[in-house]
């Protein structure tokens, strides 16, 4: 499956929308990580454990917006946006989204 976050994809035509394809997942930080986030606020620095979370989180929303864009009989997902909000004091939600399409 072709995902893009352009509206077209070159040398292909869109011949039909079939809707938003949506994927999602919720993290919450772990305390043993909050420690070590703790440390690095005072040196400062990149704060590790939460890039690979926040990593690991966009990639499963992705995934899961794919899944869905497969049950639709999606060939491709364009005009792809990732957006985040916290859902709970060190709890946040990662949303992947776009136009689930089929392609000639």
């Amino acid at each position: 499956m072709i995902i893009t976050t352009t509206e077209t994809i070159p040398n292909k035509e869109i011949i039909e929308i079939l809707g938003v394809a949506r994927g999602s997942t919720v993290r919450a930080r772990h305390i043993g990580r909050d420690i070590f986030a703790g440390l690095k606020n005072i040196v400062g620095g990149e704060i590790e454990e939460y890039t690979k979370l926040q990593a690991h989180a966009r990639e499963q929303a992705i995934q899961r917006m794919m899944d869905d864009g497969q049950k639709q009989g999606a060939d491709a997902i364009v005009n792809v946006r990732l957006a985040t909000s916290m859902v709970m004091q060190g709890a946040s939600e990662i949303l992947a989204y776009g136009t689930a399409v089929k392609l000639r």
